[in-house]
């Protein structure tokens, strides 16, 4: 997909507003990389019409900016709408979004349903929300997709998100399985997609305050202590500030996965090695290498000691 530059007129927002040069940059830089994941994995294609979900946080901000300046120089024709989910949160203000969109041009759609008193009902008092606020919010954005005639959802997931959902689901649910880039729903009727898959939370989070775009928190799971996805982002970002890189190093993982050197007999099989027969190709195996030399090679030197290291290599 070709990369359109963002108009020098979203640089004239109130507020808080970066060097224009340097926005311009990080602008650009972000719209390589949502046009590559678009392409990478065929997100977007003739004709689609894409339902961009838009909460009010800084990532939803990003994509829907995103997606809008890609779609100006798009080589293909696809349809853009906005829609925000008013979840009826005490203070929330209804105003904010409607104004903003209407300002874009942007076709749009503001759904009304009464997902935070249903959650605040079945889940007691200091309990984690997310999880049932997340099934009642995904009902509704699958049910408005459909009456619109959205074939595609946009999410404003980036990296981070998915790395932290890897782990996640390593230490708390006994699955190694991530947020993947492309996603068909359970009945078959809508594809997931998450363009920001290869933008780091970081440069969304400048390329936002750059953009002074109209932010709205999210009360009902901000306010929570100790949300075991918290724990996770705290976990990744003290490794990323010691060890620069493992974020970027998590992902490339998820991209490159070898079947034989796990252990889910349901997706390699195990049970049919013998020697002289190697597996068939595309089962996802590799030699008997030492699965450790890669990492090793990129890590700090002072993180080396604690790896074990290939036979004959020097620290």
């Amino acid at each position: 997909m070709a990369i359109a530059p963002i108009s020098s007129a979203h640089f004239s927002c109130r507020g808080y507003v970066e060097h224009s040069n340097t926005l311009k940059r990080l602008s650009k830089t972000l719209e390589r990389q949502t046009g590559k994941a678009i392409a990478d994995y065929n997100m977007i294609e003739q004709g689609d019409t894409v339902l961009v979900c838009l909460s009010g946080g800084k990532d939803s901000h990003t994509l829907l900016a995103l997606l809008m300046a890609l779609h100006k120089r798009a080589p293909i024709d696809f349809r853009l709408i906005a829609m925000n989910l008013d979840q009826k949160q005490p203070g929330f203000p209804a105003d904010v979004l409607p104004k903003y969109l209407a300002g874009l041009g942007i076709e749009y759609h503001i759904i009304e349903q009464d997902t935070y008193s249903i959650v605040k009902e079945k889940i007691p008092e200091g309990k984690t929300t997310c999880s049932l606020c997340s099934r009642l919010r995904r009902g509704v954005i699958y049910r408005i997709a459909k009456e619109l005639g959205a074939n595609k959802i946009a999410l404003g997931h980036h990296r981070d998100d998915m790395v932290h959902t890897l782990f996640l689901n390593l230490l708390f649910g006994g699955k190694l399985k991530g947020m993947p880039p492309k996603l068909l729903t359970d009945d078959g009727a809508h594809i997931v997609i998450r363009p920001l898959a290869y933008c780091n939370e970081r440069d969304i989070a400048r390329y936002a305050r750059g953009m002074a775009f109209p932010i709205i928190p999210c009360n009902l799971c901000g306010s929570q202590d100790n949300l075991q996805r918290q724990k996770v982002r705290e976990m990744m970002a003290e490794w990323d500030r010691r060890y620069p890189g493992r974020t970027e190093s998590v992902f490339t993982a998820m991209q490159n996965i070898v079947l034989s050197h796990l252990a889910d007999t349901a997706r390699f099989d195990f049970k049919g090695l013998r020697v002289g027969k190697p597996p068939a190709a595309g089962d996802g195996a590799a030699l008997d290498e030492d699965p450790f030399a890669p990492a090793v090679a990129t890590l700090p030197r002072d993180f080396l000691p604690l790896m074990p290291l290939p036979a004959g290599s020097a620290p």
